[in-house]
């Protein structure tokens, strides 16, 4: 796999820029969806719609699109020199990257219960984010990105290494709450009640917002910070979809909850 770098870059320098690009890039892509999103909202789950292509099987469409997230950082780390991997911060910031992906794309598609099939439109585009987010994030952290002395101790990395597990534990409990809502078999809505769910709607996206801020804190890159502000934008306007959704599906649904900030919005 180096061979196939050293073809596609003529220099380190040059991969280097590029891997910024990419960064800056992805914060463009997250500004023009934040627009967007304001008249449509993401096609997939309760708002998938005809209009972006076929369906394709949910659990098929999540662990497919999910994989690459996991398998392209697995063979850089695994078949390139991954000259930083030896560094405490960039093996910690790159364990929180796996641990999420590893139970996103082989772990949760298996446990998903109904559900509605994913639009190929949809399914294609995060296909394709997965692919270019699992390159630029562990090509840098592995090969160029370059950390102070004691990093880990640094109140960024410690902050920002915390709200990661906070972010990752909402995550994973508030998919678990959604899952057990519906019986084996059965594919309607329900209210999610319990943990987060009782402050907001987006309780899952806010705990992966919360995670990937995190990150962005402790890698403090404009990698890990443009995958912070691309998941904010696209999992906001879902929270959002979302709330409205069960409040006009509802007459109960608690007037106190919020869509994505307790208390607040």
């Amino acid at each position: 796999m180096d061979t196939f770098i050293a073809v596609m870059f003529s220099s380190e320098q040059q991969e280097l820029y590029c891997l910024d690009c990419m960064g800056y890039f992805l914060m463009f892509m997250a500004a023009c969806a934040f627009f967007a999103l304001l008249f449509e909202n993401v096609p997939y789950g309760r708002h998938a719609s005809s209009k972006y292509g076929f369906p394709v099987n949910v659990k098929f469409a999540w662990f497919v699109q999910e994989l690459p997230a996991f398998m392209v950082p697995l063979c850089l780390l695994l078949w390139t020199s991954s000259a930083k991997t030896s560094q405490l911060p960039n093996r910690l910031l790159i364990a929180m990257y796996l641990i999420h992906y590893v139970q996103r794309s082989l772990i949760y598609p298996f446990l998903i219960r109904g559900g509605k099939p994913t639009p190929v439109v949809s399914f294609a585009l995060a296909f394709v984010f997965c692919v270019y987010n699992g390159y630029m994030q562990i090509r840098y952290l592995s090969h160029y990105a370059e950390y102070p002395t004691g990093w880990v101790t640094h109140p960024c990395f410690i902050t920002g290494s915390a709200l990661w597990l906070v972010g990752w534990l909402v995550n994973v409990h508030s998919d678990h709450i959604l899952r057990t809502l519906r019986k084996p078999g059965e594919t309607g809505y329900q209210i999610p009640r319990g943990g987060v769910f009782e402050y907001v709607s987006g309780a899952n996206f806010l705990g992966e917002i919360t995670e990937w801020a995190g990150f962005a804190l402790a890698g403090c890159s404009v990698h890990s910070t443009s995958f912070a502000v691309f998941t904010l934008v696209v999992l906001a306007s879902r929270a959002v979809a979302h709330h409205r959704w069960y409040i006009n599906k509802y007459e109960d649904y608690p007037k106190s909850r919020k869509a994505l900030i307790p208390f607040v919005f």
